[in-house]
């Protein structure tokens, strides 16, 4: 860091770095040139510094938060993405200012070189990390080795900028690091803010991490070259505005490609047939198949949906709860491709039926889609439905039980092994959806396939102050959808004929039916009979898994406690 006694503001431009001469080291000396007009007015050169301080931090911030977002994307689990990326880009940040300290004799040359090359890696960075998570499968590699590379980048900008700053003006390096460091995080807040609410929404994470590379390119890069002009020789100057330009170039054709790039990607995921490919606020949803069907449904890569099998955990979900007692009032937490709700529907009794899903893509999707509409049968425009486009965690704060109940709750949302969030599964999600149950209302939700994950949402149930009744019904409600693109001339894979074989012998998914009293198990007349289950079959399965229940069941998840 540079430490100078504060002095009057020199007029004319010094390429020194205020540091005394040593030995074997020369300074730079300013070529005799007309200074540019601006730096004739050191205090607006030097908010004009600022400045574009200021807009490389919230730059460098947006591509952090688009490492994150990917990450969470891809591999879920966003605790985990988080702290790599966070953690490794400090460290990062740190090592690239160290290394900064070696180009701080030609500041502004070195600044243009970081800010162009940062441009360029952070502006390409999404869309090379979803291709090799494509085509190579080496993501989490790619992205600690393009996390490091961004952030010794970054790390590079505050001793160019300090340095610069103090070239303009000489003055104490306390009052010199405050203005910078300000700017530097009222950008990182700007940066922060504009990710979730502008940039993702208007663009989506790889078109905006390359409008966020040309912005950063030419605040960063262009401003200090005019700016600093008179540092570099005339050919030194015209190949860093040429090697500026060849950066803001390639940007511009990367996104003019884009579209056929992250098709060509998803092709190789997905298959051929990717009818719908969108990236929302919370997640990527990409619907494959013919309209005839299949459909496959993924959300953040995994497979969410199989339109042969999807029937099996939509019918064990709803059709134990309904018939258990009275269901004029239904609130579906999750379910917005409608597919579980088709299932409520087929009851006469219901009423109305209150969907909270937070993510208004899927539930539009499910609208519009005819392949998506038909497999859940119109269900979302059912003149008994309403839509909260809401989270459900959040929205069962918000409601009050003096204002609604509800005789039937189903939580139609991932577990936490297929990647679900943990607050879904916690004690206090359950005790809050648990007081909006009416008299004699009961609360379904999916347990996944492993018997840990079965009993430890037991005891959040039981923790909430329920009865509950475990149950499982056979196969998989994925089995017919094998990953992988390939297929034959008749549509199926090989694996496919194995996979219908394993799903009548596989332990298949559990669930877990709760209730302030005892429930009983069984299906209710007023609905056709499911094709997953029978009534026996459910008992007999809810027999079998209370004799393997633990004697110590696991503890209850928490939103404070460990997953």
């Amino acid at each position: 860091m540079i430490n100078h006694p504060a002095g009057p503001p020199a007029q004319g431009l010094e390429l020194d770095d205020g540091n005394p001469p040593r030995l074997g080291r020369s300074l730079t000396p300013l070529p005799a040139r007309r200074p540019s007009r601006l730096r004739a007015h050191p205090r607006l050169a030097r908010l004009t510094v600022l400045l574009a301080a200021f807009v490389c931090a919230a730059c460098g911030l947006v591509y952090e938060l688009e490492l994150v977002a990917l990450g969470s994307y891809l591999l879920g689990d966003s605790v985990t993405q988080t702290s790599v990326v966070l953690s490794v880009m400090v460290f990062a940040m740190g090592l690239g200012s160290l290394l900064a300290k070696r180009f701080t004799c030609r500041p502004a040359t070195a600044f243009a070189l970081v800010e162009c090359a940062l441009a360029l890696t952070g502006g390409l960075s999404v869309l090379a990390l979803y291709s090799c998570w494509a085509w190579i499968g080496r993501y989490q590699a790619a992205m600690v080795g393009l996390t490091c590379l961004i952030g010794v980048l970054i790390g590079a900008e505050i001793p160019l900028l300090m340095t610069l700053i103090q070239r303009i003006r000489r003055e104490d390096a306390g009052r010199a690091a405050a203005d910078l460091f300000a700017a530097d995080y009222v950008g990182a807040l700007i940066g922060g803010l504009a990710f979730p609410f502008l940039i993702l929404p208007a663009f989506g994470p790889g078109t905006g991490a390359l409008v966020t590379g040309a912005v950063n390119a030419v605040a960063g890069a262009a401003v200090v070259l005019w700016l600093f002009r008179e540092e570099p020789p005339p050919r030194v100057r015209l190949l860093l505005w040429g090697c500026c330009a060849l950066v803001l170039a390639l940007l511009a054709a990367t996104a003019a490609w884009s579209g056929a790039i992250e098709r060509s990607a998803r092709s190789a995921l997905y298959g051929a047939q990717v009818r719908v490919a969108t990236h929302s606020r919370y997640q990527e949803i990409v619907l494959t198949g013919p309209a005839e069907g299949p459909l496959r449904l993924y959300r953040d890569g995994r497979l969410a949906v199989c339109g042969p099998d999807e029937y099996r955990g939509s019918e064990a979900l709803v059709h134990p709860a309904m018939a258990a007692g009275p269901d004029a009032r239904v609130l579906l937490l999750g379910g917005g491709d409608g597919l579980a709700l088709r299932e409520v529907l087929r009851h006469g009794g219901v009423h109305s039926v209150l969907v909270v899903d937070a993510d208004p893509a899927l539930t539009r999707l499910a609208r519009t889609d005819p392949g998506l509409a038909a497999l859940s049968g119109r269900s979302l425009d059912d003149p008994r439905v309403r839509v909260a486009e809401a989270d459900p965690l959040e929205w069962l704060r918000s409601v009050r039980p003096s204002d609604r109940t509800f005789d039937v709750v189903l939580a139609d949302l991932p577990v936490p092994a297929d990647s679900g969030t943990v607050k879904f599964h916690s004690q206090e999600f359950y005790g809050l959806a648990t007081r909006l149950l009416s008299p004699g209302g009961r609360l379904a939700v999916r347990a996944g396939g492993e018997r840990e994950e079965l009993w430890q949402v037991e005891s959040g149930l039981r923790a909430a102050g329920l009865r509950t009744i475990p149950y499982a019904v056979a196969g998989s409600a994925t089995a017919s959808c094998p990953p992988g693109p390939a297929e034959n001339a008749a549509g199926r894979t090989a694996a496919d004929a194995v996979a219908e074989t394993v799903a009548e012998t596989e332990p298949g998914q559990s669930f877990l039916l709760a209730s302030a009293a005892q429930p009983p198990l069984g299906l209710a007349p007023d609905a056709p009979p499911p094709r997953a289950f029978t009534a026996d079959g459910l008992r007999a399965s809810a027999a079998r898994l209370t004799v393997l229940r633990p004697a110590r069941p696991p503890a209850a998840l928490t939103l404070l406690g460990p997953r």
